[in-house]
């Protein structure tokens, strides 16, 4: 068993990455930090194998404690800042996770922990193909959305607009990486701005699909890009 630990002030990250080290067996979560300080109190007190450390944290920040550590164990950094990568690596960091993370990316970092070396020995998630929602950032908070709830995502620039029934939600990330976060069986790109859940598509056009939005037609563009996946998914649903 590899004795976990997390570190990190954000109380909903804390609970993302519980639920995530509980899928995975060889994993054992011995606590849950919400500053460095804590943290490094209990380094000190019992071996620990692996820190998911935050980078952002007030009083001393993710980096600073394990510069701090003499013999720091095997740790995987878990942030929403992108520029802390190059000095993440250089600290010898398994991993360099960019929140949302989503189990996919989770377990990627994982497999990567020496341990893991022997793909006999690579962890599995008895629940990651019936995992059915998604952890996006949006307004400074991470919202979990479950996929049939969503109908489509559109892309403007670095931007993603998921729509549900109830509402919208923007989120700062491009279309090409959420695309790798969706199980492909639930949703479908069907053009450069537009990804479309298709269990909520109503009929299937040369130029369009449409979906049922409050009560009336949606119609989304089918771009000549993307005419192909449409066709795959035809071919593999139709009677």
């Amino acid at each position: 068993m590899i004795k976990t630990l997390i570190v990190d002030d954000e109380p909903l990250a804390v609970e993302i990455l519980e639920t995530y080290v509980n899928q995975i067996p060889q994993l054992e979560l011995i606590g849950k930090c919400y500053n460095a300080l804590d943290a490094n109190k209990i380094l000190n007190q019992q071996t620990i194998d692996l820190l998911l450390v935050d980078v952002q944290m007030p009083q001393m920040n993710g980096i600073e404690l394990i510069k701090s550590l003499l013999n720091p164990p095997k740790f995987i950094f878990t942030t929403a800042y992108p520029e802390f990568a190059v000095e993440g690596f250089e600290l010898n960091a398994v991993d360099y996770l960019l929140k949302p993370i989503d189990f996919n990316r989770f377990l990627k970092a994982i497999n990567k922990i020496p341990q893991f070396q022997n793909p006999e020995d690579k962890p599995e998630s008895k629940s990651y193909d019936k995992q059915d929602f998604i952890f996006v950032k949006s307004d400074k908070k991470l919202i979990k959305l479950n996929y049939d709830d969503i109908l489509y995502f559109e892309g403007l620039k670095d931007y993603v607009i998921i729509y549900t029934d109830q509402t919208r939600i923007i989120t700062l990330q491009t279309m090409k990486s959420l695309e790798e976060k969706l199980p492909d069986h639930s949703f479908i790109r069907v053009h450069r701005s537009y990804i479309v859940n298709i269990n909520k598509i109503v009929a299937i056009h040369s130029n369009d699909v449409d979906l049922y939005v409050k009560g009336q037609i949606k119609e989304i563009p089918i771009g000549s890009n993307y005419s192909d996946n449409v066709n795959r998914m035809i071919n593999l649903k139709k009677i």
